[in-house]
């Protein structure tokens, strides 16, 4: 991401009161976003300088998620980057794990994810 792509997405972010920063560590010619998440947790949004956006959700310096890259958005716009950052849902389950649970070890193995019940993380920013 362009540096002043990632300052517009920023100054966005912020107007809509997410924690957001431009992430600068990343390397010489290339920069990310870092987004503060409520509960402790960090998002790195486009941190390999690779085409398309994709983030690590980290703890402590630990990941502990993933945001897998999304299609179509090596193209996209600050403003566009920006609804997509804002409306990210950091809670969610990650996607099943591709498998053939009718043979072997592996069906014992796969979680089955529970619902979601939390607000969502944006909604404790909102001043009601």
């Amino acid at each position: 991401m362009e540096e002043a792509v990632a300052e517009e997405v920023v100054e966005r972010l912020r107007a809509q009161r997410i924690f957001a920063s431009v992430n600068r560590r990343v390397g010489v010619y290339s920069v990310g976003l870092r987004v503060v998440i409520p509960d402790g947790r960090e998002a790195i949004w486009d941190n390999d300088g690779a085409s398309g956006l994709e983030a690590m959700v980290l703890r402590d310096g630990v990941l502990v998620g993933f945001v897998p890259q999304i299609p179509d958005s090596d193209d996209l716009d600050a403003e566009a980057i920006a609804a997509i950052i804002a409306n990210t849902d950091y809670d969610a389950p990650p996607p099943p794990v591709p498998s053939n649970p009718t043979k072997g070890p592996v069906a014992s193995r796969v979680p089955t994810p529970s619902p979601v019940t939390k607000a969502r993380w944006t909604a404790r920013f909102r001043r009601s």
